[in-house]
């Protein structure tokens, strides 16, 4: 370990996603995502907003990386708008969009700014959700193209790829609880949904080294502290029931050890769906595992035919998105990941904090708060890798705030703060934090 208990070449970074930023959403050729399509149905988003213009950093882009270069960066974690790039899904190729990209990490690696590429955020485009989306293994097929493209264009100058951010939302939000694109609410989907988003990452990753063999490639999971509400063996059951709904239902299949058998109960898996050579192509190995942690959930058996477990209500240290701040449980999720699946490298690729941010009389943005929170997750970070774990890195969530989903511009997540009407960024006292910290390499903690 170097000084600051983190080892030379840590990644201090900070992390967005292409819809929640970039606005623009029918300018250069870009076609319509889900997520155009989602935010603009009658009763999906908290504030009846959208990402039309969002943070408008499709235009602002230069700004944005002058701020973060400010800010000491070593690491931007960016995705990729599919639709923007391929408009229809696969086939014709929107230069413009590739150009977009191309001139964004240009303009990183001119500040020393190492970009960490996701292809997919959560933004399908339409015409392949018309086209069955996620249910359908043409669209696996179709990512694999993306992940061809892409990489073609932009792998000579970016090393660091990540297929999907958090697979388990895009399955459990888009298509079971509907409060995400593409709002279906189907739970007999999760098996095919999954498999699909599964198998097109072993595509992908296969693409992307055949494009770059240099490439390091990835998946981000999110990865949530769960803790039985009581000593009870229906409850302690009932964690680990939801743990393997969670987390090994994708975790066990990449690390090459299929679908968990007790989770397999709750997902009724299409006889048709798992082909032969899938599970080997899913588990194609990967250089590292990003785990994105943001909370704890307490857990309590649940009642019926299938008992699915229940969440209980968080305790504790709240955020305005109501969740618990319990930085402990990214040690414990850490030292998990490398205990039982040992990925060759980890990296934090979101972790961070919803409060009601302002502008104080001053002109600056005091949050103290977010400080704090940071504060206390670089340690936990830092007390994993004090027990053998290989963290390279931690992307806070986010650079700025944002287009913050279904919940619109309501929830305020960045070390800069963002005024929507006039697209001002100002830099919070918790960016100034990470500047001094990213300066010293972590050394400046304590």
């Amino acid at each position: 370990m170097a000084e600051g208990g983190f080892p030379a070449g840590f990644y201090w970074g900070a992390a967005t996603a292409a819809y929640q930023i970039e606005g623009a959403i029918a300018e250069d050729g870009k076609s319509e995502s889900i997520w155009d399509r989602f935010a603009h149905t009658p009763g999906k988003i908290d504030d009846r907003t959208n990402g039309d213009i969002a943070c408008d950093h499709y235009h602002r882009w230069p700004e944005d990386v002058a701020l973060m270069a400010r800010l000491g960066l070593s690491g931007y974690r960016f995705s990729t708008a599919w639709a923007r790039i391929l408009p229809e899904g696969y086939g014709r190729v929107n230069q413009a969009g590739l150009d977009y990209y191309s001139r964004l990490v240009d303009a990183l690696l001119a500040e020393h700014i190492t970009p960490f590429v996701t292809l997919y955020h959560w933004d399908l485009p339409q015409a392949l959700q018309e086209r069955g989306g996620w249910e359908s293994r043409d669209t696996a097929k179709a990512f694999a193209e993306l992940a061809h493209v892409v990489t073609a264009r932009l792998g000579d100058r970016v090393r660091h790829w990540i297929t999907h951010n958090e697979p388990h939302i895009v399955v459990f939000h888009g298509y079971v609880t509907g409060t995400k694109a593409p709002g279906l609410t189907n739970p007999a989907l999760i098996g095919p949904v999954a498999h699909h988003l599964l198998l097109s990452h072993g595509l992908a990753a296969q693409a992307i080294r055949s494009e770059s063999p240099q490439a390091q490639v990835g998946i981000t999971l999110n990865l949530t502290a769960l803790e039985p509400a009581s000593d009870r063996s229906e409850d302690i059951e009932a964690t680990t029931l939801l743990d393997g709904l969670h987390h090994r239902w994708y975790l066990d299949p990449l690390y090459g050890k299929g679908y968990p058998e007790d989770a397999a109960r709750l997902v009724r898996m299409p006889a048709d769906v798992v082909r032969s050579g899938d599970m080997e192509t899913i588990a194609t190995p990967t250089d590292f595992l990003g785990v994105n942690y943001y909370t704890r959930y307490r857990v309590r058996a649940g009642r019926g035919e299938l008992a699915i477990p229940q969440m209980v209500e968080p305790t504790g240290r709240l955020t305005t998105m109501g969740w618990e701040i319990y930085p402990q449980g990214l040690t414990e999720l850490l030292a998990r990941a490398h205990r039982e699946y040992a990925p060759k490298m980890l990296y934090v690729t979101e972790s961070g904090v919803a409060f009601p941010d302002a502008v104080a009389a001053d002109g600056h943005v005091h949050d103290p708060a977010r400080a704090d929170y940071l504060r206390e997750h670089f340690h936990a970070a830092r007390d994993a890798m004090a027990q053998g774990v290989p963290v390279g890195g931690y992307f806070v969530w986010s650079l700025m705030d944002n287009f913050e989903w279904s919940y619109g511009f309501t929830q305020r997540f960045g070390l800069l703060y963002t005024d929507y009407r006039t697209q001002r960024r100002i830099i919070k006292d918790s960016g100034f934090f990470m500047q001094r910290i990213a300066a010293t390499n972590g050394a400046d903690l304590d």
